[in-house]
């Protein structure tokens, strides 16, 4: 078939607006009209180079929209089934079989590899080979075909336009504080950088009943809609010494937890700096394949302080998706705060505004 979708060629260039041919779906495959398609900053990254994705691509890992068919062997979902697309998986390694699918032993192959694994694309524009199945689902188009490993089912009675972003940025922000750190009632927390992810964050600490919860950010607007979220206290990094500021708030001795964000190793070696002894460090910021920060070991052997790197707020899709929806149901976690949309055809506005700190989380929504 026929379908509408945002390509990127070049690194640094705006994606090109194209008609291309999508194959129908294999037996174990799922059609997806999309709805709408959060725009995360892995898909900048990526169309950028900063892992060595095949280009031309198409990119996209946060779709919402309908199933409009499937293949003989999927027994998931049906046509007319709302749906959000999330990362996927090979569900038969060991991280798979404990339910912990973001620890995929096979996640770059499913996720990052522009490819079906046995090496085809469902993706063409004449004879030229389009990349796809970028976490098993490519969703900067009109229409997708992903997988039964990483579809979910979503509830009716919600706006599916807003559901997109909970397949990764919302999911990796909010999960990193429940499921990874495990963060508890009156335990402090520093949340460092303050977009999309981390602003989940900030909410899910709130709903965990964390105690003293710090965001740390560049830009005032993002502080401010941090303590509408629930930060107790927030710091501008642009004004002080963020190390020293946190041990200000927490009586100088650092927080049970710090959550870097950035990707910037200068800011993540702060993060680990603010812990207070026994305290865990968990990062999800993308930094340059191969990075590395240097640490003070003796500091961290000897007051037992941990570094937690995390992937996917280490979720299962299937379980937290909907968990995070009837928390927005019932008032108490307003996701629905980050978002800006955009039409589908200014999908590099959006880009550009994510780029430049103007849109939290963009999301391009499809005609209908």
């Amino acid at each position: 078939m026929k379908i509408s979708a945002a390509v990127a060629r070049a690194p640094a260039a705006p994606m090109s607006l194209e008609t291309l041919d999508l194959a129908p779906p294999r037996a174990d495959e799922i059609l997806v009209k999309l709805v709408a398609t959060g725009i995360c900053h892995t898909d900048i990254a990526m169309r950028d180079q900063a892992y060595p994705v095949p280009q031309p691509i198409v990119l996209g890992h946060e779709g919402a929209g309908i199933v409009a068919g499937v293949g003989s062997a999927v027994t998931k979902v049906k046509p007319g089934d709302r749906v959000v697309m999330t990362f996927n998986s090979c569900g038969h390694c060991a991280s798979c079989a404990e339910h912990i699918p973001s620890y995929c032993y096979n996640f770059f192959e499913h996720n990052f590899a522009g490819q079906r694994p046995d090496g085809s694309s469902a993706l063409s524009t004449g004879s030229e080979r389009i990349h796809g199945n970028f976490f098993g689902q490519s969703s900067f188009a009109s229409h997708a075909v992903c997988h039964e490993r990483n579809i979910v089912k979503v509830t009716d009675n919600v706006p599916l336009e807003l559901l997109g972003p909970l397949a990764c940025g919302i999911q990796t922000g909010a999960g990193a504080i429940i499921n990874a750190l495990k963060v508890g009632m009156g335990q402090s927390l520093a949340v460092i950088g303050s977009g999309s992810v981390g602003l989940s964050a900030i909410m899910a600490a709130r709903l965990v009943g964390a105690g003293t919860i710090i965001a740390v950010d560049l830009n005032e607007a993002r502080l401010a809609l941090a303590r509408e979220l629930g930060a107790t206290h927030v710091i501008n990094a642009r004004t002080g010494n963020v190390v020293e500021e946190i041990r200000k708030i927490t009586g100088g001795a650092g927080t049970d937890y710090t959550f870097e964000t950035t990707g910037v190793l200068t800011v993540l070696r702060q993060a680990i700096d603010a812990l207070a002894p026994r305290g865990t460090c968990g990062f999800v910021g993308a930094s340059p394949a191969g990075s590395e920060v240097a640490v003070n070991v003796t500091d961290i052997m000897t007051a037992g302080r941990k570094i937690h790197g995390i992937v996917e707020g280490e979720s299962n899709p299937d379980v937290f998706i909907p968990r995070m929806i009837e928390l927005y149901k019932q008032g108490r976690f307003p996701f629905d705060k980050l978002i800006s949309f955009y039409p589908f055809e200014k999908i590099n506005d959006a880009i550009h505004d994510a780029e430049h700190g103007k849109a939290l989380k963009p999301v391009v929504r499809f005609p209908q």
